[in-house]
């Protein structure tokens, strides 16, 4: 087949070993899949069988072979599921890397795979199954019967994007009524054919502003204008929720609270001040050692994830890798970490299958069970159906499996947390850790700033529609309106091979003046940032490099496609630059220079699309007046979410929250980089521990200590608490470790809902108060932090109902620590027949008393060699932390203590065993320990009325999500 002069043709791989990939396909299909096939749709300028040809490079003979029908066992449908036009395609981006590096060649690629599946189902009855393979947004499904696969395969035509809009630029009428501007403002702009582009996502009072500001200017503006404004003004892009004045707060949550308290923790610890750069950066920075420093971030990409679990996981870990890579003049990634807040999954207990609604976890009404498991659907007419939790689980881990492991940066850390309101609309948290040096040059490293006369260079991934609309999507509630643009799927192997030209050569040569990453918003915001640190910027849109051609003006600036910094260079510098990336197979261009005009302006097809003043764009939204009200009873009776304790150490061990994760831990490479000291899995019988320890520079013997707080099911009863009570949980499960309780930092991940109703306003303003007040009390910084408002999501079930499903309001607070000898780290696992087992504790009816543990926790990190192990407590109830003591170290216990402690989880509280010779030192040390029993080697856990054999407690344990253990994760563990 012949498509502009290009001639197409198709290569299909089988496997002549067996494939489990395919047992896989059938597990999840329900049908029988006789044989899979990895297909190339292949387009160059060559004959057919020259194509084929040069094509047998990807074929490894001794596993594979080409498709022929003598390979395939007998079949009734032949399933192909490839990407839709236009998504990005990293499978045949590497294939496309493979033909030109061994055939000299270029060719376009394009990737499916193709599933032969024999049943005695119609062929709508095995798409209808075959549902949950693809997803519609990103993913297309084409069946043929045997004869028609037989006869014509699967076809060559490409899926290609192809643009026929008009390129013009639109101006914006703004001369209209407010009802008018608030459909504007929710729909979007039209275009010549008056489809709506996406919602602005801007309020009345930043739309009228806007139009007073063009008003005065007496034009109208360009669409590119407003659509920049949108993606600057947005709450993801601006945090105005933190930004606004709230009841007699003028300075608003975030300067009034969290940066008020990190000033005042530093005020405090004069010069054993250990932060070198807060909020300022796309990351925080805290000193490591005399030549380092160690950066932090942790974002959340939930919305997107939604939608498409994977597209959004893998996104959201690279897009925070470039947050390392783009702080100061650039930080080495060097850790992964992540967070999961999930909907219910179906999990095996005893011999069947339930979800966590119904086996006691909190529900926020009688009927939650119900509504959160049956068909969510975006639209009324019921065709767009939400993923089921299931499905964006395990998209989610893949993506960020994907996204880590292909990165070469290790995944060492992570958590998941399950409840039904997540079901709709999940919490992703992904974080990485950065090392930089101290000194860059000779200067500091922190240091940057674009200069007048300097060259923007934008490189990475090109431009496409996927990212469309991303910040101004993710600062609003899901609905029907949510646009498919918004997802984008991340490309690792471009970023790494960018991260590694940057980090180990351009940065030390100093061929650039600034960096930052091109995220929420494309290059109209990162290029907009840089030109306030020089006055201006002039931007030639026609530079920057499309993935096809036909976008306007006006979708180039604001895309977020993945995989692309912005530098600003000095002209003398750009030969080198440009040499070093063509070298290293990274696309870098000019696109224009940064000025001092005090203005962003755009050139298109040689006219100015946009002409803004920098102090507008960034400073002209308006400040609107936040009220909170307290929440009534009837108002918490309606939102609480009841909290429903299981009482049996055997539900306990098969609570999701509680149990076994090895599954996505045995995915992700923590060990490249050979940094990780304390692995994701603890102890002989590999327990997710609550914390991780590296070792980024192993020229020293510092060590980094990771931990995180979450507690969304209290905060409805008490969010001041509830956060204190998170806080807390992050230090205390690093001092745990082994971590200096004087240096540690941290950070704060608002995700929030409903953001507009004033009793969630009373709860985020009592969560962030508690911030502030803890953060001073225990005398840790923090360094940086993101909020998510809207998590909320308006929908249809399965009956036509209308429903609205917020998630829990959710403070993540992460730790970073520092310890100074790796080797005093401290493990979970209980170790030795005979150890006694203590509680440290200081926790007084639920209180957190801060002066208290912070007493407590440095009397605990002067005496870490008392301790054979420990593990805080604060996020399981101490009747589950005492078995996973005894399941990591694979030994008995024997313990008795208060019966009204065993479901607690408890505040200021770490559990340790030690050896009895030390007895009287520790107890000396730690008159408020108490002891509980002992480490045994009768292979039992006795606590109190509870006993289970060593054997039963761990196969409970791991129990759960063992199907994922059994079959995909030992094919797949560590595979891009």
């Amino acid at each position: 087949m012949i498509v502009n002069d290009l001639v197409c043709t198709r290569i299909n791989i089988v496997a002549t070993i067996n494939d489990t990939r395919a047992a896989q396909f059938s597990n999840k299909l329900g049908l029988e899949v006789v044989a899979l096939a990895d297909s190339y749709l292949l387009e160059a300028d060559l004959e057919a069988t020259a194509i084929q040809e040069q094509a047998k490079c990807l074929i490894d003979y001794k596993k594979e072979a080409l498709l022929e029908s003598a390979n395939l066992a007998a079949f009734d449908y032949a399933l192909e599921i490839g990407f839709l036009p236009g998504v990005t395609d990293n499978v045949a981006t590497t294939v496309k890397k493979i033909l030109a590096d061994a055939a000299g060649l270029k060719f376009n690629v394009y990737s499916s795979q193709i599933l032969f599946i024999r049943t005695n189902k119609s062929e709508a009855e095995v798409l209808e199954q075959a549902a949950p393979l693809y997803n519609p947004l990103i993913q297309r499904a084409i069946i043929k019967s045997q004869t028609e696969f037989l006869e014509q395969g699967m076809g060559l035509k490409p899926p290609k994007v192809e643009l026929v809009a008009d390129s013009k630029t639109l101006e914006v009428d703004l001369a209209i009524s407010d009802e008018e501007l608030i459909e504007l403002s929710n729909k979007g702009i039209q275009d010549e054919q008056g489809q709506a582009r996406g919602p602005l996502a801007l309020g009345l009072d930043y739309m009228k502003t806007i139009q007073a500001h063009f008003a005065d200017l007496g034009r109208k503006p360009k669409d590119i204008e407003l659509e920049s404004i949108a993606q600057t003004w947005s709450e993801h892009c601006k945090h105005t929720i933190f930004a606004d004045p709230i009841d007699e707060l003028e300075e608003g949550l975030y300067k009034g609270y969290i940066k008020a308290a990190t000033n005042t923790v530093r005020k405090n610890k004069g010069d054993k001040d250990f932060c070198v750069s807060v909020f300022t950066d796309n990351s925080g920075a805290i000193e490591f050692d005399d030549d380092y420093l160690i950066t932090h971030k942790v974002e959340t990409h939930n919305s997107p994830s939604a939608l498409d679990p994977f597209g959004g996981a893998i996104t959201g870990i690279v897009g925070v890798n470039r947050d390392a890579i783009g702080t100061g003049m650039g930080a080495k990634p060097v850790a992964n970490l992540y967070g999961y807040c999930f909907g219910e999954p179906v999990i095996l207990r005893n011999s069947e299958a339930v979800t966590l609604g119904s086996h006691g976890c909190s529900e926020r009404d009688p009927d939650a069970s119900l509504r959160m498991t049956e068909g969510l659907y975006r639209d009324k007419a019921l065709t767009e159906p939400m993923l089921s939790p299931q499905r964006i689980m395990e998209g989610v881990i893949e993506g960020v499996k994907v996204g880590g492991n292909c990165s070469g940066i290790p995944t060492v850390h992570g958590f998941s947390y399950f409840h039904p309101s997540y079901r709709a609309k999940p919490l992703v948290f992904v974080g990485t850790l950065g090392l930089m040096p101290r000194q860059v040059n000779g200067k500091d490293s922190t240091l940057k700033a674009a200069r007048p006369g300097d060259l923007i260079v934008v490189l990475g991934g090109r431009v496409g529609l996927d990212g469309i609309h991303g910040a101004t999507f993710s600062s609003v509630e899901m609905d029907s309106s949510s646009p498919a643009t918004a997802v984008q799927i991340g490309d690792p192997i471009t970023q790494k091979k960018f991260s590694d030209a940057i980090i180990k050569e351009a940065r030390d040569r100093g061929l650039y003046s600034s960096i930052t990453d091109n995220g929420a918003g494309g290059i109209s915001c990162s290029v907009a940032e840089m030109a306030r640190e020089c006055g201006g910027c002039y931007v030639e849109l026609d530079k920057v490099p499309l993935k096809y051609p036909g976008m306007q003006a006006w979708q180039i600036w604001i895309s977020e496609s993945q995989e692309r910094m912005t530098l600003a260079v000095p002209p003398e510098n750009w030969d080198e630059l440009s040499s070093l990336f063509k070298s290293r197979d990274v696309e870098a261009v000019v696109i224009g220079k940064f000025t001092d005009s005090a203005k962003c302006e755009v050139e298109f097809q040689g006219d100015k699309v946009m002409d803004l003043e920098l102090e507008f764009l960034h400073n002209g939204l308006p400040k609107r007046q936040l009220r909170t009200k307290e929440p009534s009873a009837q108002w918490l009776a309606e939102n609480r979410s009841a909290r429903t304790k299981q009482s049996s150490l055997e539900e306990l061990l098969t609570n999701p929250n509680y149990c076994s994760k090895e599954f996505i831990s045995q995915q992700y490479d923590h060990e490249v980089q050979a940094v990780s000291v304390l692995k994701p899995l603890q102890g002989e019988g590999r327990v997710n521990g609550d914390t991780a320890v590296i070792r980024p520079n192993l020229k020293s013997n510092k060590a980094a200590v990771i931990s995180y707080g979450l507690k969304p099911e209290e905060t409805d009863s008490d969010a001041y608490k509830t956060a204190a009570r998170t806080i807390d949980a992050s230090i205390a499960a690093a001092v745990a470790t082994g971590a200096d309780p004087d240096r540690i930092a941290i950070l704060d991940n608002f995700c929030w809902c409903s953001s507009d109703e004033p009793e969630r306003l009373y709860q985020l303003k009592q969560t962030a108060k508690a911030c502030h007040d803890y953060a001073i009390a225990y005398g840790t910084p923090f360094i940086s932090g993101k909020d998510s408002m809207f998590n909320d999501f308006r929908g249809y079930t399965a009956t036509g109902e209308q429903i609205k499903i917020s998630a829990l309001p959710t403070l993540l607070v992460s730790a970073l620590g520092v310890i100074d000898d790796y080797s005093r780290v401290l493990t979970m696992d209980a170790k030795f027949a005979g150890d006694k087992v203590y509680l440290l504790s200081t926790e007084q009816e639920g209180d957190v008393d801060a002066e208290a543990n912070l007493k407590l926790y440095r009397r605990f990190y002067q005496k870490l060699d008392l301790m054979s192990s420990a593990m805080s407590l604060a996020h399981k109830p101490l009747l589950v932390a005492l078995a996973q003591k005894a399941i990591s170290g694979q030994v008995g216990i024997d313990l008795n203590f208060d019966p009204s402690l065993e479901l607690e989880q408890l505040a200021g509280a770490i559990a340790v065993s030690i050896d009895p010779a030390k007895q009287a030192e520790f107890e000396a040390k730690f008159p408020e320990a108490t002891l509980l029993g002992q480490v045994t080697d009768d292979e039992m856990i006795n606590v109190n009325s509870h006993s289970l054999s060593l054997k039963e407690a761990t196969e409970l344990y791991r129990k759960p999500f063992a199907k994922y253990l059994a079959s995909e994760t030992k094919e797949m563990a560590g595979v891009c």
